[in-house]
């Protein structure tokens, strides 16, 4: 079959057309934070009670986990067990214990059901001790 320049064109342009349309589709499957409390470089008067963590997809509950860090020992204060909820497949929550005032990590890994990884980190700061719940 022989095709005119001008059908080249046009196919080459609607393939152009179609990577634009799918590709954000394709890149913006993984799992991002969205939103979390204790929030991001947040200073607290009561220390929380759980981390929250909301992700842009769905997570995969078996493969996703989360674990707090004091920043003055460089040790874990809560490492599990995490749970994704069932009311919202996008939120994962691990308890807390009492926490002393001081600079804490939220660490986490996460695989979203499409089958991507994702993993941060990031800090807050309780500047009293007592427990909120």
């Amino acid at each position: 079959m022989v095709t005119s320049p001008i059908g080249r064109v046009r196919r080459r342009a609607l393939w152009g057309l179609a990577a634009l349309v799918l590709l954000p589709a394709v890149a913006g499957a993984h799992a991002v934070l969205v939103r979390a409390v204790p929030p991001p470089r947040a200073t607290l008067r009561v220390a929380p009670g759980r981390a929250r963590l909301w992700f842009s997809e769905r997570l995969e509950p078996v493969y996703s986990m989360a674990s707090v860090w004091s920043e003055a020992t460089a040790t874990a204060v809560a490492a599990g067990p995490t749970a994704v909820s069932a009311d919202d497949p996008r939120l994962l929550s691990l308890a807390l214990p009492p926490l002393p005032g001081g600079a804490y990590t939220v660490r986490y890994r996460v695989l979203s059901v499409d089958g991507h990884i994702a993993e941060g980190a990031y800090s807050f700061t309780v500047a009293g001790g007592a427990k909120g719940r």
